[in-house]
């Protein structure tokens, strides 16, 4: 074979045996008459053998393009099945998406969107990864991670980033603790009291020791443990008092052997954001994850 064969010229040669005149098929396949025979005469130089017998009263087929013609059927078939397939795939929004989120989300607002996502496309599957907002932000970056949510911080070049949910930092202290007379609180008289600290190096951690630093004050760390919940238990059991992002406040603090403040700071206020590596276009299950971890419960 001299010449790589052209699945179009496969097609307009089926055209042209059903229509049985090179002037109607050309019409057919919008192309001029001139055009079509040019691309036969390509198909025919490519299969190294005349498929068509050409005469004033139209065109028949030889031996050879009756056996071309079958196949050329079967072939122009099969593609437009593959057509038909691969845009019946893009449509679908399936498979499993790859979630890495920080605790505060996997607490608060995170369980309800995944959920509404699963009802809306019950075919997708959400891999959950939980870590702090550096390894959220570095999964993304590495790719390991479709999609992230973390605490608000300078995006990374090559990161794109929404709103997720507001889940400002409060204080959780045990039922008749005296600064449970206040309404609010601010972080120097936090500091008078023991505290109850988080994944040391964390960023709420390094958050507070930021600010403490800043007042010219220690933190006295009662205990420091590894997740909310356990902050709270430590919290009930008078080991101290603890800052804490509103959603583990809602989660695990939420009974009357608890009191919740709000932390009167300008930087007590937090957003979280869902951020995903740069791509265009994203696969359809991403950009469903995407969107639901925007949408509110």
């Amino acid at each position: 074979m001299s010449r790589p064969l052209d699945a179009y010229n496969l097609h307009l040669f089926a055209v042209t045996a059903r229509e049985g005149s090179i002037a109607r098929a050309a019409a057919r396949a919008h192309l001029a008459p001139s055009a079509l025979s040019r691309r036969l005469a390509d198909l025919e130089a490519a299969l190294g053998g005349a498929l068509l017998v050409r005469s004033p009263r139209g065109i028949a087929l030889t031996d050879a393009g009756q056996l071309v013609l079958a196949r050329a059927e079967r072939i122009d078939h099969d593609l437009q099945r593959l057509a038909s397939d691969v845009q019946a795939l893009g449509n679908e929004v399936a498979g499993t998406v790859r979630l890495w989120a920080n605790p505060s989300a996997v607490i608060g607002a995170l369980p309800e969107r995944l959920q509404a996502l699963r009802k809306r496309f019950p075919r997708l599957s959400v891999c959950l990864h939980e870590g702090n907002t550096a390894d959220v932000l570095r999964a993304c970056l590495d790719d390991r991670a479709d999609a992230g949510v973390a605490v608000q911080t300078d995006t990374p070049p090559g990161i794109d980033s929404w709103a997720f949910a507001s889940d400002p930092l409060m204080v959780v202290l045990p039922a008749g603790h005296p600064l449970a007379r206040q309404r609010a609180l601010r972080f120097e008289q936090v500091l008078d009291h023991p505290l109850v600290g988080v994944q040391a190096g964390g960023s709420l951690d390094q958050t507070l020791s930021q600010r403490a630093a800043a007042l010219h004050r220690p933190i006295a760390f009662a205990v420091t443990v590894n997740s909310f919940d356990a902050v709270c238990r430590m919290v009930e059991a008078g080991l101290g008092i603890a800052v804490v992002p509103e959603s583990a406040a809602s989660a695990y603090a939420g009974t009357r052997r608890f009191v919740r403040r709000a932390l009167d700071e300008p930087w007590a206020p937090r957003q979280l954001r869902v951020v995903a590596l740069r791509k265009t276009p994203r696969p359809r299950a991403v950009q469903a994850l995407i969107d639901a971890l925007q949408a509110p419960a």
